[in-house]
């Protein structure tokens, strides 16, 4: 019989399972996807619902349930720090204490509890007979980028906010076996370092940090000396010591407190008012004192263990702009990033590190890697789509496969704005082409445009491109795939538009509205680009759609974002498309082979028979 291994990851934010089946991937899915509620830290029951029904299994088919880390340790640490910090932090305490009390203590008896009203909801008649596992929050990590990955052995890298104590580590991959070495511990952490930096300058902590990334390159890097005199002690090896009286976070309910405010000239960016000068230049100061660290542990690994390979995740793997640096300016050959990287990612990693290290069964690499394009999630049929679309009464035309690709390439290069649904949906927070809104790169106005009626977010934000796999190389300084959204890369000089000198001397958003390169709507104002790279083998459809773009354009890029607004996770059904579509000023929507065009659709409007009858209110 097959062995069946199913992680979970929840509790804090982005909570996620994952099934592992005789050690291949079979399935995973974060919980906010099918909740609708982004970052949904709740036990994550229709995601392993989903797991289940995508391995054709029950709960009672479940070998091993391994959660993604160790509560006692984690208590074990809250109450180590709050009796540190005391009388600090009371009324933090007083808050979490129930909860763990009541709850995450006995995670044992929860998680039974929550497996008996799944197998009671699908109509089972037996439960969960399997036994419960535990792995550690780094070593979760660490299994998930190394367990995946093309390498026959690897120095792997976890960098996060805080797991149980361990905020960074890294070890060795060899075979089946995974050791981890070295550990920094809280309240130590680069996560939360950079964390902190995005609530300062306004943004949500957990979600906000690709902002503070993407805002990095309008400012200087003023304060970068503050930053190393003031808030670290910085060593050679990457380890570090923070001043922990600039911070709040250990015990509070905020990240910083008023000496921080007393550093940096004020008070923290108040959310949604402009974004300053000042946050321009602490972005750009926090994203080069990262992009540091992140080097100087590479090095130090690779001094360590002298591989070739290095394998990263934790949320800090996330930070794009510091691993093309690590690709350019690092030791290692070869680098491979888990595109769940952050917590999600743990409930896939946990239940590989049952299967190798607590079974010891074999490993067999796989060319690229074993995560199948990170499509993972759930996909819906041809009749489920067109039941969807005659429930709705909507209006729709089906188009074969060829003639599909002609149309949306024509819409794309007209300067339309696409939403693209396509087969499983993508795990980890990028959309990878089947869950994704595309338009022109060429377009100068493009990146506004979507910006700003599409996704209803701030304009400096910049776009992905999708580009062929074999054609990157031509564009970007890149040597190798990025399938997974994760390296940036500068864009070559040959497709760079020279600035004149009155638009040198610009500043912050002003520099917006200049043209980088003849893909400006994908050229950030370094000239930098999030590259996605887009294989045949690996998606073929969203290669073809490019394909045929490049073919009547010249052009073998794309513009790729999530299919999403601000505060909503992607989409995952044709439902939630339909409505982002709707809601929105996108031109048509593409679900499998059915196109709508939005002039020809009657406006949502929640008193409508049809809406409430399908839930589109």
């Amino acid at each position: 019989m097959p062995v069946n291994i199913l992680g979970i990851s929840a509790f804090y934010h982005d909570s996620a399972a994952a099934l592992v089946t005789d050690g291949v991937i079979t399935a995973a899915v974060q919980e906010e996807r099918l909740s609708r509620r982004k970052h949904d830290p709740s036990f994550p029951k229709g995601a392993v619902r989903y797991c289940l029904d995508e391995g054709g299994i029950s709960l009672r088919d479940i070998d091993y349930l391994v959660f993604y880390d160790k509560p006692w340790l984690k208590f074990e640490r809250i109450l180590e720090t709050y009796i540190a910090f005391a009388p600090k932090g009371l009324v933090s305490f007083l808050m979490s204490m129930p909860v763990w009390v009541k709850e995450k203590l006995f995670l044992s008896k929860m998680i039974e509890k929550e497996l008996a009203g799944i197998a009671d909801d699908m109509g089972s008649s037996e439960g969960f007979r399997g036994r419960i596992l535990y792995a550690e929050h780094h070593l979760s990590h660490a299994a998930s980028a190394y367990y995946p990955s093309p390498f026959e052995r690897a120095a792997v890298l976890t960098i996060d906010g805080v797991g149980e104590w361990a905020t960074t580590s890294c070890g060795v991959g060899s075979g089946n076996t995974l050791k981890l070495v070295e550990e920094m511990h809280f309240p130590h952490s680069l996560g939360l370092l950079y964390s902190a930096f995005t609530y300062f300058a306004g943004f949500k902590v957990n979600s906000g940090e690709y902002k503070l990334m993407g805002l990095a390159p309008y400012g200087e890097p003023v304060y970068t000396g503050l930053i190393y005199d003031r808030l670290l002690d910085l060593k050679e090896d990457g380890s570090f010591r923070l001043n922990m009286e600039y911070f709040e976070y250990p015990v509070g309910l905020k990240m910083t407190g008023r000496g921080f405010e007393t550093l940096f000239g004020g008070p923290r960016r108040k959310p949604e008012s402009p974004v300053t000068r000042r946050e321009m230049d602490i972005a750009r100061s926090i994203q080069e004192v990262t992009e540091e660290i992140m080097l100087r542990m590479a090095r130090h690994i690779h001094d360590e263990t002298g591989e070739k390979n290095l394998c990263l995740a934790g949320g800090v793997a996330l930070n794009c702009v510091g691993n093309g640096r690590l690709l350019r300016e690092g030791p290692f050959d070869n680098i491979w990033i888990q595109p769940a990287a952050g917590d999600a990612g743990g409930a896939l990693g946990a239940a590989l590190s049952v299967w190798h290290d607590y079974l010891g069964m074999e490993r067999r690499p796989v060319p690229g890697d074993s995560m199948r394009g990170s499509y993972l999630g759930p996909s819906y049929s041809t009749e489920d789509v067109e039941s969807f679309l005659k429930a709705g009464g909507l209006e729709y035309e089906r188009l074969a496969e060829d003639d599909l690709m002609k149309r949306v390439a024509s819409h794309i290069n007209d300067g339309k704005v696409i939403g693209w649904f396509q087969g499983r949906t993508e795990f980890g927070p990028r959309a990878l082409g089947n869950r994704s809104i595309i338009g022109d790169p060429r377009s100068p106005q493009m990146q506004s445009i979507m910006n700003l009626k599409i996704k209803y977010r701030e304009s400096f934000r910049p776009f992905a491109p999708a580009v062929l796999e074999e054609r990157a190389a031509d564009y970007f300084v890149l040597d190798r795939e990025s399938p997974y959204m994760l390296l940036v890369a500068p864009v070559r000089e040959g497709h760079r538009r020279a600035v004149t000198r009155k638009e040198e001397g610009l500043f912050g958003i002003d520099k917006l509205n200049v043209p980088r390169s003849d893909i400006p709507a994908v050229t950030h104002v370094d000239y930098s680009a999030r590259v996605q790279t887009v294989s045949r083998d690996t998606n073929p459809m969203f290669w073809r759609l490019i394909k045929e773009f490049e073919g009547l354009t010249g052009c073998p890029v794309l513009i790729n974002t999530s299919f999403n607004v601000r505060g909503e996770p992607i989409v995952n059904s044709p439902k939630d498309a339909y409505l982002c579509f709707m809601r929105t000023e996108m031109d048509y929507l593409v679900l499998g082979d059915f196109v709508l065009d939005k002039s020809r659709q009657r406006p949502l409007a929640t008193d409508n028979d049809w809406q409430s009858e399908f839930g589109l209110d």
